[in-house]
């Protein structure tokens, strides 16, 4: 492999998801020349296969759609929510820059949200807690990338129709819908139709939506600025001098190259969630690190913390959640690869239920996923595999879909084939398709029934909080969470722990500066996005807690790098310092 020397810059930016993305326009927006190094073929990170959601408080697109902010209600939650894990400073520094953050890139850059005003926080009844704070980017029509769109990361198949993104809200709503009104059939069949000509004319669907979307405007913002953006380009090692990190050696077509950067190096390469070293250190639930399922990129193998760490950065390992849990399943793709499908809003959906191994349930179903998966840890202690089941009858999977298996009129029975959804013609039945106890099941089925019939649940409150009545059907009265299991045959799809993200990460400060075991700060290297660690102590407090903190930061980051003294200048400054202080001493020596 030839040694090249062959670029240098202001700022290198390692990662292509949201964070590295907004770090990167903001670094260039302020007139900084910038270079966004990406070790994928594809582009967009996490971010791209996302829902697209952003937890920012008190935004002016909130406050224009009537969204107020009682003053401090958002630090107070987030407080709540952090526990022993609050860092006053950059929590501070998030709820202060945020909005800024939002003006800047909706008002300068392609970035469009949309708020959604009654999406509740996952704990709303919590202090500070509030709705409206989440806003999700808005659709954006891919052709405007022109051949870049060819390298954006895809959706993930499994929350995909056909390979198509279906936007939150009307959209989905309209697909619930396409065979009970004719305005929703109308709706999806020219959807339909222009998506199959998009994947006809351009190989792939062009109308983005969710997290594709968010990627794709970031990609034409960072584009519209000329950011040269390299693909298949790792980075295999910092370059440290003086104690400052002044670039990194990157392996691009066959050559390692020295990149030079003179304000800063910024890691962003998306955490930890297929690092399984790292993940049998801090994950519970998966003592080899190999029991666990991600959804997120192959390529999130932690790179940026192992380069930190070897420029002396410090990972805390005692944040009490270690990553963003969601319960998965584990479905067979038509070309017979494995798909991690996580279970975000059907355990909410009314007649359906969750059971352990013994045939009993153990929580919520309705409670957000990052809330339901330490409680199917607590209830498989003593067993050989932390897993449950999620469960319904026909009419309730036909209506609402479960997991990978899509309602009415999409047929079952490739998933029935495959294993993937079991099915019985009575509750005994199922039981035994399952592996629990049939006593233990019909007993399970027949107490929530009992209730059901009245909208009630006393056992775990499903439809209790605002959280659950907002994922379910609110056309399903008294409880739109909560409906019988009757109508045969009755079906279970196995849950697995996953994750969407990693929440241990780097220490940094305010400023997103990467700090040793001292808290001291690296000259020259920042992080952001999954490789910082999450302000929010572990916890999952809304929609968006990930990527709203990643725009942010990454806007903070690019600020702090536009006002920083390059390494090079501060390092001979800093020598030029320790001399005269020596010199000075010596001096008073001799007086003495």
């Amino acid at each position: 492999m030839t040694t090249t020397t062959s670029h240098s810059c202001d700022v290198l930016v390692v990662g292509s998801g949201a964070s590295g993305l907004s770090a990167a326009i903001t670094a260039a927006a302020a007139g900084l020349s910038v270079l966004v190094v990406e070790k994928e073929p594809r582009l967009g990170g996490t971010t791209a296969r996302s829902g697209g959601w952003l937890w920012i408080p008190d935004t002016h697109l909130g406050r224009e759609l009537g969204v107020t902010e009682v003053p401090g209600a958002a630090r107070r939650y987030l407080e709540h929510e952090a526990t022993t894990h609050f860092d006053a400073a950059r929590v501070d520094a998030f709820l202060e820059q945020g909005p800024r953050a939002v003006a800047f890139f909706v008002g300068q850059t392609a970035l469009r949200l949309d708020v959604a005003p009654a999406f509740p926080d996952y704990h709303a009844e919590a202090p500070g807690g509030a709705l409206g704070r989440s806003m999700i980017a808005r659709p954006f029509d891919g052709r405007e990338l022109g051949p870049l769109v060819k390298k954006l990361g895809l959706p993930l198949p499994e929350l995909t129709v056909f390979g198509m993104m279906l936007g939150s809200g009307k959209e989905i709503w309209h697909f619930m819908r396409a065979f009970k009104s004719l305005e929703s059939f109308v709706f999806v069949s020219k959807r339909l139709a222009r998506h199959a000509w998009d994947v006809l004319r351009h190989g792939r669907g062009m109308t983005l939506a969710n997290g594709n979307a968010l990627a794709g405007r970031l990609l034409k913002s960072a584009q519209d600025l000329k950011i040269p953006l390299w693909t298949e380009s790792p980075v295999r090692e910092l370059i440290i001098e003086d104690g400052a990190v002044r670039g990194a050696w990157v392996e691009r077509e066959g050559q390692r190259m020295e990149v030079r950067a003179r304000r800063g190096v910024v890691l962003a390469c998306g955490g930890f969630p297929h690092d399984v070293q790292r993940r049998q250190q801090l994950f519970p639930h998966a003592p080899t690190g190999r029991e666990h399922y991600t959804p997120s990129p192959a390529g999130n193998t932690g790179d940026g913390l192992r380069l930190a760490e070897r420029a002396g950065g410090h990972v805390d390992p005692t944040i009490p959640h270690a990553a963003a849990w969601v319960p998965t399943s584990v479905t067979t793709r038509p070309d017979g690869s494995a798909g991690v499908m996580p279970h975000f809003i059907d355990r909410a959906k009314p007649g359906v239920i969750a059971v352990d191994a013994r045939g009993q349930r153990f929580t919520n179903e309705g409670n957000s996923y990052h809330d339901f998966v330490p409680a199917m840890v607590a209830a498989s202690q003593g067993r050989p595999e932390v897993s449950a089941w999620l469960l319904c009858d026909h009419r309730t999977l036909r209506q609402y879909g479960l997991g990978c298996v899509a309602p009415f009129p999409m047929p079952i029975g490739r998933h029935l084939r495959s294993g993937y959804l079991k099915r019985g013609a009575g509750v005994a039945e199922l039981a035994q398709a399952i592996g629990v106890d049939a006593a233990a099941l019909q007993a399970t089925v027949q107490r929530f029934n009992e209730h059901a019939r009245r909208g009630e649940d006393p056992d775990f409150g499903k439809g209790s909080r605002a959280y659950n009545r907002y994922q379910g059907d609110p056309q399903q009265q008294p409880n739109p969470c909560v409906a019988p299991l009757e109508t045969g045959p009755f079906y279970a799809i196995k849950l697995v722990v996953g994750d969407i993200g990693t929440f241990a990460g780097l220490a940094t400060d305010a400023e997103t500066r990467v700090l040793d075991a001292q808290r001291r700060p690296i000259p020259g290297l920042y992080a952001v996005g999954n490789d910082a660690a999450s302000i929010m102590g572990g916890n999952y407090p809304g929609a968006g807690i990930t990527l709203g903190p990643a725009l942010t930061f990454g806007y903070i980051c690019g600020q702090a790098l536009a006002a920083a003294v390059p390494a090079a200048e501060a390092s001979a400054a800093a020598t030029a310092a320790t001399a005269t202080a020596t010199g000075a001493t010596a001096t008073l020596k001799q007086a003495a």
